[in-house]
């Protein structure tokens, strides 16, 4: 029976959305399918997300909330503000390794819809940033200039598009390794010194 009681409704219409979108890409996935997989009817769908548009953006939406807190999980087993930096390349590392790994589903959803879909481009736009204030966040935490988040923001997330494309976890190591020289150069006082001269 489906459920009646409408979060939980919602619940595996998103978990459906997810499944599917994810795994395959949006515009490959249809209503019709999301109506077998959730086990929801095309109605109760509409009625939850009158457009696939409004879906896609749920989808996005919960996927970041899930996304960012088992990354600060992992990060704040770290006693060490400087330590928790490497961290967050710990456990990119970790999601590059699942097996259903495919990629940052931002960036695929931008990819697919950014064109067309502000509502689509505005969750991509807000997780993103979302994500560059955290690492903003265990910069200043740190002790580190604050002109290093933007270096390391760019790690990740090439980090993230490079291992969506390779299939490999290596991006994350290498990206890791990076870090730690930005982080190194900036001294123990958090002051940038400059490379010394052969």
């Amino acid at each position: 029976m489906p459920p009646r009681d409408p979060a939980l409704a919602r619940d595996k219409a998103l978990d459906a959305a997810e499944e599917l979108f994810y795994a395959r890409g949006i515009q490959s996935v249809g209503m019709d399918e999301l109506r077998g997989a959730s086990g929801l009817s095309l109605k109760r769908l509409y009625q939850l997300f009158p457009t696939k548009e409004q879906l896609v953006a749920g989808y996005l939406a919960r996927r970041d909330e899930h996304w960012r807190r088992r990354l600060a999980e992992h990060v704040a087993r770290q006693r060490d503000p400087r330590e928790r930096i490497p961290a967050v390349f710990d456990w990119l590392e970790e999601w590059f390794g699942e097996d259903d790994f495919r990629g940052c589903a931002w960036i695929n959803a931008y990819g697919e819809l950014g064109a067309t879909s502000a509502l689509v481009t505005e969750q991509v736009r807000a997780h993103k940033e979302a994500f560059r204030s955290w690492l903003a966040a265990l910069v200043d935490a740190a002790g580190l200039p604050a002109a290093l988040t933007g270096p390391l923001f760019l790690l990740a997330e090439g980090a993230m598009v490079t291992a969506g494309i390779t299939g490999d976890t290596r991006p994350a190591a290498e990206a890791r390794e990076a870090a730690r020289v930005l982080v190194t150069a900036a001294g123990p006082d958090g002051i940038s010194r400059p490379s010394p001269t052969p």
